[in-house]
């Protein structure tokens, strides 16, 4: 595509001299901006990717991406209900569950939790708590104990073995009139889930202590039910309606996230908007040098066509050297981008060790750690953006030093 001649011509002009150091700052600038611009683009768009990914999983690893429950109050003969959920295809698990709030009080302190009660088999079926554990063990998630969040226990001064007072906003009548429902627990399990909500705010307590301490005995709050391929949400939903034939209702996760999950994806987009005009700022830049070095090597290129170099040789000379900077500068800024994106959890704990401040709070990102998952698909995207970017940049000034007339850059030499 390039002879030997045209490359040789191209890599002389990306090489400064004293009197184009201009032409060569603005260069560097150029080359400057597309890396930039690429790494940041491919580092923003794998943390959203993350971040998506981490809370995604998080809460649907916990909450299920299917309910059924009673539109009557509490859920009676579910043990019927859930065998005949099982035999419908695509459910992986059926946990029942009882989810209400409640104020607990430990050492002078109290805080609002949610607590939802589930059965020790299913709470060691269910990965994101199994293999989350801190303290405390599985086995002892019996009786009248409890498993609360790192951050819970933390603000509370709880380990495993401490004892702590759960009040419930059910009251029952006494001789002084109604009072609240009370009752003591042990604290068996300390988990951490990687997200602050849950570790702040979630309280799992064993199925029959629940039912008892909520009052619902035999009966569960609904049935979460798991699929093992979310992409089937809308066929399995539909199966699972006919089959409960009006006897609960259903919804399932995009009912009560849909409008989060829609703005961390509307975010994303406009992210990618952004950052994607760092880039057509540097090819603008690409465009100033390449423009100022035609204007400054008029009179080599009028020699150059003089002794036989034809228009087509003289555009291929002036794009590669443009596109040199621009292609350089995007494989550079991926390289960076992908380094970056493959250890950001290091760099971020490296940053906050040296500046002393807390540069991602869990209180207010929801998650413990920064996430960040590279999709190989929008990398390559945006190398390809970037590649059409730069060499688009060099067609104007390439046509330019193609179509300059040999007779009047020479005319006063």
């Amino acid at each position: 595509m390039f002879s030997p001649f045209e490359r040789l011509v191209a890599m002389r002009y990306l090489r400064s001299k004293k009197a184009e150091g201009f032409v060569s700052v603005i260069a560097g600038f150029s080359f400057a901006g597309i890396m930039l611009g690429v790494a940041t683009l491919i580092i923003v768009m794998s943390v959203m990717n993350g971040f998506r990914e981490e809370l995604f999983s998080r809460i649907l690893g916990l909450n299920g991406h299917m309910s059924v429950y009673s539109q009557q109050g509490p859920l009676y003969d579910y043990d019927y209900l859930k065998t005949k959920l099982s035999t419908i295809d695509g459910i992986a698990d059926i946990t029942p569950t009882i989810e209400n709030q409640a104020l607990i009080s430990a050492g002078g302190m109290s805080s609002g939790i949610l607590v939802r009660g589930i059965t020790w088999q299913d709470f060691a079926n269910r990965p994101i708590l199994r293999d989350s554990i801190t303290a405390g063990a599985l086995e002892d998630f019996t009786g009248n104990t409890l498993a609360i969040g790192s951050v819970l226990a933390e603000k509370m001064r709880l380990k495993p073995g401490d004892k702590i007072t759960l009040t419930s906003p059910q009251v029952k009548s006494t001789p002084f009139g109604s009072m609240p429902r009370q009752r003591s627990y042990t604290v068996s399990v300390v988990f951490d889930v990687g997200m602050y909500e849950y570790n702040s705010g979630f309280v799992f307590m064993p199925m029959d202590a629940a039912q008892t301490f909520f009052q619902m005995e035999g009966a569960v709050k609904a049935l979460e039910i798991f699929l093992k391929n979310p992409a089937h949400l809308n066929e399995v939903r539909k199966a699972v309606t006919l089959s409960v034939e009006g006897q609960a209702g259903v919804y399932d996760w995009r009912d009560m996230n849909q409008s989060f999950f829609n703005a961390l994806q509307v975010e994303r987009n406009v992210m990618f908007l952004i950052l994607t005009l760092i880039i057509l700022v540097a090819a603008f830049n690409i465009i100033s040098s390449m423009i100022m070095l035609v204007k400054d090597k008029g009179q080599d290129i009028a020699i150059l066509r003089t002794m036989g170099a034809t228009r087509a040789s003289m555009m291929k000379i002036f794009m590669l050297t443009g596109a040199s900077i621009g292609i350089l500068g995007t494989l550079v800024g991926a390289s960076l981008g992908i380094v970056f994106a493959l250890n950001i959890e290091k760099i971020r704990e490296g940053l906050q060790a040296l500046s002393g401040t807390e540069l991602f709070s869990a209180e207010i990102y929801f998650l413990s750690k920064l996430p960040a998952i590279i999709d190989w698909n929008e990398v390559f995207v945006v190398i390809a953006m970037a590649f059409f970017l730069s060499i688009l940049a060099t067609i104007y000034p390439a046509w330019r030093a193609a179509h300059l007339d040999p007779v009047e850059a020479l005319r006063y030499e």
